[in-house]
């Protein structure tokens, strides 16, 4: 009996192991995330920045050095009145990884619709799309995962120009979460698409958000 357990505790570890292999395709389908900016643009705070991988799950087999499972990430921000301030699509290999400013890329007033130099918190869109540009008819395809760096102010301060950014809310907090998971209906999809095409249309040029290299981070 002995010899026979002895016998059996392999059998049982790969069979685990198996069904662990198995377990391991039960991820979410998410295509769309959601998530919020605060304290951009304000003197003294840190910046805050997006970061988005492409988890590989579109890779199929090719020869060495063939790129493939190309992701895009469409994103679009908001401010905190639900005016939406630029938007862009960002290139992301199978295993690579993006990472966005807020300052710079995502919130920054020389770039945005409205040009607005007070944005200082606001919303978030990503979906995860499975063609280049597209984010002003986006074609969902799963395989992005996205995280989220937020600057936390201690106090709340006054602005020292009524007009200009908060000055006195420090010191500063940085805390990070994965980005939500949400649900993409057709009337979103086709919203976020229009503003962002509409936005371009009267921006003369400003709002592509713009996109950083995947090898650079912040």
């Amino acid at each position: 009996m002995k010899k026979l357990g002895l016998l059996l505790l392999p059998i049982l570890a790969i069979t685990l192991m198996g069904g662990s292999a198995f377990a391991q395709n039960v991820g979410d389908d998410s295509v769309y995330f959601v998530t919020y900016y605060s304290n951009a643009n304000t003197s003294g705070a840190p910046d805050g920045t997006l970061r988005i991988i492409n988890d590989g799950d579109q890779a199929t087999e090719a020869s060495e050095g063939v790129e493939n499972g190309t992701l895009w990430a469409d994103i679009y921000v908001f401010d905190d009145s639900q005016e939406m301030i630029a938007c862009c699509s960002c290139q992301i290999t199978s295993d690579g990884l993006l990472s966005e400013s807020v300052n710079k890329e995502l919130a920054n007033n020389s770039i945005s619709f409205t040009g607005r130099a007070e944005v200082q918190r606001g919303v978030i869109k990503v979906i995860s799309d499975r063609y280049s540009g597209d984010q002003e008819t986006p074609t969902p395809l799963t395989g992005l995962r996205g995280w989220m760096t937020h600057i936390q102010a201690t106090t709340n301060g006054e602005p020292a120009v009524k007009s200009g950014p908060d000055t006195s809310k420090g010191p500063w907090f940085v805390t990070e979460t994965a980005l939500a998971d949400s649900n993409l209906g057709p009337i979103e999809a086709s919203n976020l698409g229009y503003l962002c095409s509409y936005g371009y249309t009267i921006g003369s040029g400003y709002g592509y958000c713009g996109c950083t290299p995947e090898d650079y981070d912040f």
